[in-house]
């Protein structure tokens, strides 16, 4: 690649598919590059508005000619340019090729991969934090991630041989709560002996759960939630790691849930209490009250 087209801040017109700064975006579908460069993509304007705002690194922005006139695509296309990014005016043709989708969005972006180390993990009163036990589904990741933001999670541990999260997949399925979760990655080894020393509850979900998840008192936390993975559930000694085994209940001829959804019951009934609307009835309390 040459000096050009690599140098920060410069802006190309670019239209061939062969070029090599779109062959370097291509090739971050591969997770063998997304490890070896650290990178990834998010495609579309609103993750790039997440990722610049929540100030991710950022290498190249790409977007459609067709909508160079788009104010706001402008304004995050100069955003990018003054922290260094290359920014890339391209054709529908090549917005394509790099998403692999017929109708791209009119952004796509290359950022830096963000982990949160295990020893900067200090969990305290009221939190609630997400392992995932070998999430084969990008989709499901990607959900689950999402969720963990709605409902005020702290971070998400990934365990094991998981899909990655920086897959363009997984990245989409987010909605861009990738850009304000945490996340943390171990081997089931280094998660077990992580799991000593966590100062409050491990819950984890289970087919042979004796305990019904709306019984449990998770307050004051925190809580540790263990999911496992879509087919096998939980390893014996990630079970065994749990405080408590949970089931939940169902009334129909399904004999299990989607890993997102019932990830999602779970989270929700956790941080029930932190989440609670205040009574519309209940007095209001005024300066001088």
């Amino acid at each position: 690649m040459s000096d050009d087209e690599i140098r920060p801040g410069h802006v190309r017109e670019i239209t061939a598919i062969s070029n090599p700064v779109i062959k370097q975006m291509r090739a971050l579908s591969m997770k063998k590059v997304r490890d070896e460069t650290g990178q990834f993509l998010a495609e579309g304007l609103k993750l790039v508005t997440d990722a610049l705002d929540g100030d991710w690194p950022v290498h190249i922005v790409a977007y459609s000619k067709n909508a160079a006139d788009n104010a706001r695509l402008q304004s995050v296309a100069a955003k990018a340019r003054a922290r260094g990014a290359m920014i890339v005016e391209a054709s529908e043709k090549v917005l394509t090729a790099i998403t692999r989708r017929d109708n791209p969005q009119m952004a796509v972006g290359v950022f830096s991969q963000r982990w949160t180390k295990r020893e900067a993990i200090r969990p305290r009163e009221g939190q609630l934090w997400i392992a995932l036990d070998r999430v084969r589904d990008p989709g499901n990741l990607g959900t689950i991630i999402r969720t963990a933001d709605a409902v005020g999670a702290s971070g998400v541990m990934i365990v094991g041989e998981s899909t990655d999260p920086f897959s363009l997949e997984a990245v989409r399925a987010t909605m861009g709560s990738l850009f304000h979760m945490p996340l943390a990655r171990m081997s089931e080894a280094e998660f077990l002996d992580w799991r000593k020393d966590w100062p409050g509850m491990v819950v984890g979900t289970h087919l042979e759960g004796a305990v019904d998840y709306r019984s449990v008192d998770y307050t004051p936390g925190p809580v540790l939630l263990l999911m496992g993975n879509e087919q096998q559930g939980l390893t014996d000694a990630l079970a065994q790691a749990c405080d408590r085994l949970c089931l939940i209940p169902m009334a129909g001829q399904a004999d299990s849930l989607n890993l997102a959804v019932s990830t999602g019951i779970m989270a929700f009934e956790v941080r029930r209490s932190a989440l609670a609307m205040p009574d519309p009835k209940a007095p209001r309390q005024g300066a001088g009250s």
